[in-house]
């Protein structure tokens, strides 16, 4: 690639993010040269103000552009209640059913130790302290149903069993809309374990 041709480095730069080929990185530069100059602009200053602003809010570890972040500032927000994610986008997903009134906890991961991430590079340590300082009454574990989000579940709630709290898990199980005959058995032994009386 070389410095004289700006069109095949922003195709190479935006077919370094997740889930952008060689085709979607080129249709998108295309978009960026057609559109108005402004985009570009927009598009650029955007860029480096998350990379200048963006940081871990000091209670909660999601990424914001204040600190506290707007859900952890918020009085209305239940601070008894904190829902344990993975990563920031689950957050988002959360708090898009409109039904959770808690605060957050972001790990910013999984326990992976193939992977060479074990307790120590995920924000569990600030969880812990979170836990015994506050007023808890309960944590939910929301790790995705993976088998490194169910082994990072069972490490928290072992951590946390001793510290006198109500510990959950969501429930997993058929999604609204599915037919059993195309789910999978093991989707469908999760849904009879966590069903409910009517």
């Amino acid at each position: 690639m070389s410095a004289e041709d700006p069109i095949r480095r922003l195709v190479h730069e935006f077919s370094r993010l997740p889930g952008i080929g060689e085709k979607t990185a080129t249709r998108l530069t295309y978009h960026v040269l057609r559109s108005r100059d402004e985009l570009a602009r927009d598009l650029a200053a955007a860029l480096v103000e998350v990379a200048d602003h963006v940081q871990l809010c000091s209670t909660c570890c999601n990424l914001t552009g204040s600190d506290p972040c707007p859900i952890c500032a918020d009085p209305r927000r239940d601070a008894g209640l904190i829902c344990v994610v993975e990563q920031p986008q689950d957050v988002l997903a959360i708090e898009a059913s409109g039904e959770f009134p808690g605060t957050f906890h972001v790990l910013q991961g999984t326990l992976s130790p193939l992977d060479g991430v074990g307790p120590d590079e995920l924000h569990i340590a600030e969880l812990l302290a979170r836990v015994r300082d506050g007023e808890l009454r309960e944590v939910i574990l929301a790790t995705n149903p993976t088998v490194e989000g169910e082994a990072t579940a069972l490490y928290l709630a072992k951590l946390l069993k001793p510290l006198d709290l109500t510990i959950s898990r969501l429930a997993q199980g058929i999604s609204v809309g599915s037919e059993l005959e195309y789910t999978d058995g093991g989707t469908i032994a999760r849904a009879l374990q966590n069903r409910q009386e009517l």
